[in-house]
């Protein structure tokens, strides 16, 4: 059942996006390192950029899970609450 409000309440994968952030995070330090050591200032940079980003996503996904249940609650907490009962 849906109640609108799923834009707020929406649950992230919090542990498969720290590995795709410590994946991602392997590839654009590989990726800056050998563009850097190739002459290709460009996409070094851009790695570089991708890399901050990845770090920064990294920082929120590691807060959010010390955070606790707040953000990763468990099969017993609903993902919303109920809707009232209307006209009945």
């Amino acid at each position: 059942m849906r109640t609108g409000s799923e834009p707020r309440t929406a649950r992230s994968a919090l542990r498969a996006r720290l590995w795709l952030c410590l994946w991602g995070l392997a590839w654009s330090v590989f990726g800056t390192a050998a563009f850097a050591l190739a002459g290709r200032p460009g996409w070094a940079a851009a790695c570089g950029v991708l890399w901050l980003v990845v770090t920064v996503d990294l920082a929120s996904v590691l807060r959010h899970i010390r955070q606790g249940p707040h953000y990763q609650p468990g099969p017993d907490v609903p993902p919303y609450r109920p809707p009232e009962q209307r006209g009945r």
